[in-house]
């Protein structure tokens, strides 16, 4: 009387729309990198609405860059205070007084001994900041820089410094040492800047980067959020670097930590949404940069830095200490991440950096090259 009628069986589960295959490969093709972007057109990014503007940044990360890999950096003061600038966030300025005390370059052993701690909990990448304005007369003491640089380096770390303006043949002398990449942040818009700094002037800083990036070693710059700026000055400052003939490897975004005794110990705490859209616009318009969430990190939450990862930042300081404010620990680092889903970066990961290191590359442990050379071998 009744009849059976073969059904086919179709599989009705699907992908979570919320959720993003970390290995998948993006089908739409890449957009060009652009260097010409206008000013408004940087406007209407950063003021797209917040949830908008942060899944966009998200869709691009997520053409351009790993979305499961952070970068783990660890940063050591090697010589503290006694800076002739006005910096009015620094604590380091001589000008002010603060509870920063000036000392002298530290010795070649404690910089190794940190940076082999660093290498043990899992940075890459190994940061040396000296407060100088710049390294004029400090021959002996650049020498010993550079030694640092080529034993952390042959430890098979990326090193970065930051020693304030540089010549041409300085930068050179420290690509020569193996010297990875150089932080000189432009802080904030032209525009604002003589607000924050009246004792070097911003074409002084486009001038240090030029000199960095013209001995082939990568660009660190970014700057800082809550200095007092307004939305046009954050705007003007990404105009600036996203406009630069190569985009900074890296893009620190720092969130001011008011220290007694300099001109902005008063300044409140920037707003965490002013943060993510700083990030967010920074990861539109230049894609293969890394975007590290440098100081001010410890403040935030750790459901703030999940928005801040997803909007597009990808590095963060780790460790016990930044230049003169607190920094989050390792462990406290790892098991966040772990929670996430999130690994850390291999030495040389980033296709810019590895680039600029050319045949140098292949003589380090774990880095892609050298991996990619060996694999050919056999």
């Amino acid at each position: 009387m009744f009849r059976t009628i073969p059904v086919r069986q179709v599989s009705l589960s699907r992908a979570l729309a919320t959720h993003a295959t970390v290995n998948a490969v993006p089908t739409s093709p890449r957009p060009s990198i652009r260097h010409d972007w206008r000013q408004e057109e940087i406007q209407s990014i950063y003021e797209t609405p917040l949830m908008e503007l942060v899944f966009r940044a998200a869709s691009v990360h997520r053409l351009h860059q790993d979305p499961s890999k952070i970068q783990l950096c660890t940063l050591m003061n090697i010589k503290t205070g006694g800076c002739t600038e006005d910096c009015s966030y620094c604590s380091q300025s001589s000008r002010y007084s603060t509870p920063t005390k000036a000392s002298r370059l530290v010795d070649l052993e404690p910089v190794l001994e940190a940076a082999r701690k660093a290498k043990e909990n899992g940075s890459t990448r190994f940061c040396m900041g000296a407060a100088w304005r710049d390294l004029a007369g400090r021959k002996r003491g650049f020498e010993r820089i550079l030694e640092m640089v080529r034993q952390v380096r042959g430890m098979g770390m990326e090193v970065c410094t930051t020693l304030g303006m540089l010549s041409p043949e300085q930068a050179r002398q420290l690509k020569e040492a193996g010297l990875t990449a150089y932080n000189h942040n432009l802080d904030t818009s032209r525009e604002f800047y003589p607000k924050v700094i009246t004792t070097r002037s911003y074409d002084d800083r486009l001038g240090t980067i030029s000199a960095v990036r013209d001995a082939g070693i990568s660009v660190c710059s970014g700057g800082i959020l809550g200095l007092g700026e307004s939305d046009s000055d954050r705007i003007g400052l990404i105009y600036e670097v996203s406009n630069m003939p190569e985009h900074p490897e890296s893009f620190p975004v720092n969130a001011l930590v008011p220290i007694e005794g300099t001109p902005l110990e008063k300044n409140d705490r920037v707003a965490h949404h002013t943060l993510l859209r700083t990030i967010a616009t920074a990861r539109i318009t230049m894609p293969q940069t890394i975007i590290r969430l440098a100081a001010g990190r410890q403040t935030l939450s750790e459901a703030e830095q999940a928005m801040c990862f997803m909007a597009g930042a990808n590095a963060v300081f780790t460790g016990e200490q930044m230049l003169t404010t607190p920094c989050s620990p390792w462990d406290e680092d790892k098991a966040m991440m772990s929670r996430w889903g999130l690994e850390g970066m291999r030495s040389f990961e980033q296709t810019g950096v590895a680039m600029k290191e050319g045949p140098r590359l292949e003589a380090v442990p774990d880095s892609p090259k050298s991996e990619s050379t060996v694999a050919q071998a056999a």
